[in-house]
């Protein structure tokens, strides 16, 4: 139940009957006073109750968390889920068994669940919301393995004098490519393409 019309004596003991059935606080609610009511003369007569429509208000966080949490069970993985709040971006941390089924091969059902749970998120937020989407720590590993990859491929550009190109990457992991090689003295790097299929060119100087 997400929305109640509830009546009382006053508008505050009208709202606190909505809230109450609702099981909610006064800040997760949107409050609408259909009827400031009317005191009934000499308590006999001509009285109105007050009348108040109680909504749930809508948080696009837990409306992405309860997304990911009914998509992973589609998928047959119980799943649990810290969330971290900072600002407009938000983390969530999945664990459990099976999480290589999220994961996917080199991330890329984690990368699907994600901008899948950043639209499901935005469509309820009225400021845009960035969604971060981890299982098992496979974001640090894999930062890793891009960084030693960077490096990898910038040792065979200059021993080949050749640009060479990497695959199709999401814009956060062509990031850890630029930051791996921004210091290189020998080697630059650019993106080419358009997304989904934008990849890394890492070029001799």
């Amino acid at each position: 139940m997400r929305e109640v019309k509830a009546t009382g004596q006053t508008v505050e003991e009208a709202i606190e009957s909505a809230l109450s059935q609702l099981n909610i606080t006064k800040e997760q609610a949107e409050i609408e006073v259909l009827d400031q009511g009317k005191k009934s003369l000499f308590g006999l007569f001509g009285g109105r109750p007050a009348a108040v429509q109680v909504r749930k208000a809508i948080d696009p966080v837990d409306t992405a968390k309860e997304f990911l949490l009914s998509v992973a069970r589609e998928m047959g993985v119980e799943a649990s889920v810290e969330v971290h709040v900072n600002g407009r971006d938000v983390e969530f941390r999945l664990s459990g068994e099976k999480m290589a089924l999220l994961i996917g091969k080199r991330g890329q059902t984690l990368n699907a669940l994600q901008h899948l749970t950043q639209l499901a998120a935005n469509k309820e937020s009225d400021q845009f919301l960035t969604i971060l989407l981890d299982a098992e720590n496979y974001r640090e590993r894999r930062r890793q393995t891009l960084t030693n990859l960077a490096e990898r491929l910038a040792d065979k550009a200059l021993r080949t004098n050749r640009a060479v190109s990497l695959e199709p990457m999401p814009s956060y992991e062509r990031k850890v490519i630029h930051s791996a090689l921004v210091n290189a003295k020998k080697v630059d790097t650019y993106s080419e393409g358009r997304e989904p299929n934008r990849y890394i060119v890492i070029t001799p100087k």
